[in-house]
């Protein structure tokens, strides 16, 4: 699906700033920092453009975010029906400590938690560090 037609879907107005993240998203073999989408988009768009963009991307379900272990954020397109204010990214990332890549692994599900009474989950992040099928 072409990002035009993406950002329709989510009934966003097309935007230069918001076709080309979604496109450096579409690039990307992994999730990707800000840092990483200001350097590769320094030239067209200011960092308040791209951190707007992301936060509506993120609301919207088109993206999701990743906790890193020095509690940064990465971002990486979502796969499933994800929808406003709804995530349904249910599953474990892994980032390579060799590379720094970090992938979404679709197929490995995060399990249910289950929780004390009158505690309410919005959102489960697994996290697993290692070396990647790359960089073995």
């Amino acid at each position: 699906m072409y990002s035009t037609d993406i950002l329709k879907s989510y009934k966003l107005s097309i935007t230069e700033s918001r076709i080309q993240i979604l496109e450096l998203f579409h690039e990307s073999k992994g999730a990707l920092a800000h840092a990483d989408i200001e350097k590769k988009s320094a030239a067209m768009f200011d960092r308040v453009t791209i951190y707007r963009t992301l936060q509506t991307f993120v609301e919207k379900g088109i993206i999701h975010t990743i906790p890193t272990a020095d509690n940064s954020v990465l971002y990486a397109l979502c796969k499933d029906n994800c929808e406003a204010g709804h995530h349904h990214d249910n599953h474990v990332h892994f980032i390579c400590d060799i590379c720094s890549t970090t992938y979404c692994l679709e197929k490995v599900t995060i399990p249910k938690v289950q929780l004390p009474e009158g505690f309410i989950q919005k959102q489960a992040d697994v996290v697993v560090s290692g070396i990647c099928k790359n960089c073995k």
